[in-house]
């Protein structure tokens, strides 16, 4: 173990001392009390562990992800809330992208473009764009290495978003260069 290891688990003693000393003063005359407080706890903890366990489990049927079928198209499952995401890996890097075909360009949340290694605040907004919120501020950025499964792009075009974003979006100018087909349940990109 390193000093920082030791460190966490020296403080955390103290703080488990701390809690165990206030507990038996205050529960000095009714440990049974205290010893059901204790359980109940326990018990609370346990369940949130198993939600959480559970919750990675059940994570991939609630938003799963894209698969390359045998004939080398991308199948991209319907999420519950209706759209279709697709992990991209931008240098290495794995970005979650809404498809909108109602949008032109590929659109990088300020988020996401600090995972990248972009700088949203020191970057020079002269684009617009039109969205549902209303006009926002651009800045066309260049992402050396884009792929999707097999396919790879160089030097793609993106345009980061001054305004907040809950994600990034994957427009027409990417999603483009595939045959779309949206089949029952899932979108299927083909080249």
């Amino acid at each position: 173990m390193d000093g920082d290891t030791i460190s966490r688990l020296a403080y955390l003693a103290i703080i488990l001392v701390a809690l165990g000393g206030w507990a038996m003063v205050e529960f000095r005359q009714r440990m049974g009390q205290a010893l059901r407080m204790v359980a109940a706890w326990g018990l609370i903890f346990l369940a949130m562990m198993a939600g959480y366990g559970l919750w990675t489990d059940i994570r991939s049927d609630i938003m799963p992800t894209q698969m390359v079928s045998t004939t080398g198209a991308i199948e991209v499952p319907r999420a519950a809330d209706g759209h279709y995401y697709l992990t991209l890996e931008v240098n290495g890097t794995p970005v979650v992208f809404m498809a909108d075909t109602g949008a032109t360009n590929m659109v990088l949340s300020r988020d996401d473009a600090r995972r990248l290694g972009i700088e949203p605040d020191s970057l020079l907004y002269v684009g617009e764009a039109s969205t549902a919120n209303g006009v926002v501020r651009t800045a066309r950025v260049e992402l050396p290495l884009v792929e999707l499964g097999p396919f790879r792009n160089e030097s793609f075009p993106a345009w980061v978003n001054d305004a907040e974003m809950d994600g990034s979006l994957l427009g027409m100018d990417y999603l483009g260069q595939f045959r779309l087909e949206i089949d029952g349940d899932k979108m299927v990109l083909r080249q």
